[in-house]
């Protein structure tokens, strides 16, 4: 399936050179006109000012379609290491947490600020070979935030099961473009501002029905509540959490959500093996690009793509209009659904001097 380049057109409309999405993706015209409809309600105080509940529902059930489980797995909230910290508070004193070395800190920050877990850090592709009998939990992202390596996911889920280990998936630099089975993991943690192309304060946190008899529910408020908005949920403590993964729920930011509602329901329109498609052969016309004037990239079939050395060179390409990121010493380009060979040419141009 090829995109609709008369989609993408109708609403996407980038002044610059876009290769940035492993930051912060493009918000498409339809998710502008909800924030700020929404925007201009609250301003005015009309009644659908403050932002409406049904709106979080179905980005809810939307992620859930493109994670591959049902809505009742799906919690809501406003960044992954505030998801990250519910399991960190899960776990027992003394367990080990397994993780990649140079992981992003959001995944790994909120075990070790605990003080009596054991945190243990192993080269990414010797993850899987590391878990032992005495792992509890192995928390590692799909694709690393660094160098856009995607891990090897069916080794580190059989080595987790066979020693008995729970596992932490973040599909933050991942879901988007890669598919994702979020019900292969006890939790998934994924942002939403990156390759899901919602704005900064939308997050999704997966959890298996096993795995929700140990998480507690440290922001349990009214949305919690098994039926909220009631009397009995809004004045006085709630005396019923929800059934689901819904009991997990931050207090959601309600302009982020409304734009994440129809961002969402794009993707779904598209199509995530599309998109990947899509991403990953531009990754790969950027690569032979790079590798025919001497530069040799990370190698891989990711739709991130980065440049060992180069980072240094971001601002320079900046200022060309060109956005890019520099990364633990790489220079990093992410392409997605609204990249077109023409931008990885004009970013070779520019990058080799042609």
């Amino acid at each position: 399936m090829e995109i609709s380049k008369s989609l993408i057109e109708a609403e996407f409309a980038p002044r610059t050179t876009y290769l940035n999405t492993a930051v912060n993706g493009l918000l498409p015209r339809r998710s502008v006109r909800a924030v700020t409809a929404l925007a201009e309600e609250l301003g005015e105080g009309r009644a659908g000012g403050p932002g409406d509940f049904s709106a979080v529902t179905a980005a809810r059930q939307s992620f859930a379609r493109l994670a591959g489980v049902d809505e009742g797995r799906v919690a809501v909230g406003g960044s992954v290491s505030a998801h990250v910290a519910l399991v960190a508070a899960s776990l027992p004193p003394g367990a080990e947490v397994l993780a990649p070395e140079g992981e992003f800190t959001s995944l790994v920050t909120p075990f070790s600020v605990r003080g009596d877990l054991k945190p243990r850090y192993v080269p990414l592709d010797g993850l899987a070979e590391a878990v032992r009998p005495g792992t509890a939990l192995v928390a590692f992202s799909a694709v690393q935030s660094a160098d856009g390596r995607v891990a090897d996911l069916a080794a580190v889920r059989a080595a987790a099961a066979a020693h008995g280990a729970r596992t932490l998936l973040d599909a933050s630099q991942s879901a988007g473009w890669l598919p994702l089975e979020a019900g292969d993991w006890d939790f998934t943690v994924t942002a939403g501002y990156k390759f899901l192309l919602c704005p900064r304060g939308v997050s999704f946190l997966t959890v298996t029905e096993e795995a929700q008899e140990s998480l507690p529910a440290l922001y349990a408020g009214t949305v919690s509540a098994e039926r909220p908005w009631q009397d009995d949920t809004m004045y006085g403590p709630i005396t019923e959490l929800a059934r689901s993964a819904r009991r997990y729920d931050e207090t959601p930011a309600y302009l982020p959500y409304h734009a994440a509602q129809k961002s969402l329901a794009l993707l779904e329109e598209v199509g995530i093996e599309a998109v990947h498609a899509h991403g990953t052969a531009l990754a790969a016309r950027f690569r032979a690009g790079l590798r025919e004037y001497g530069h040799e990239p990370v190698p891989g079939d990711s739709a991130t793509v980065a440049v060992p050395g180069l980072g240094g060179r971001a601002p320079e390409l900046g200022r060309a209009g060109i956005l890019l990121s520099g990364r633990a010493g790489n220079l990093r380009a992410a392409f997605h659904l609204y990249n077109s060979s023409a931008d990885v040419d004009r970013a070779l141009d520019v990058l080799v001097g042609r």
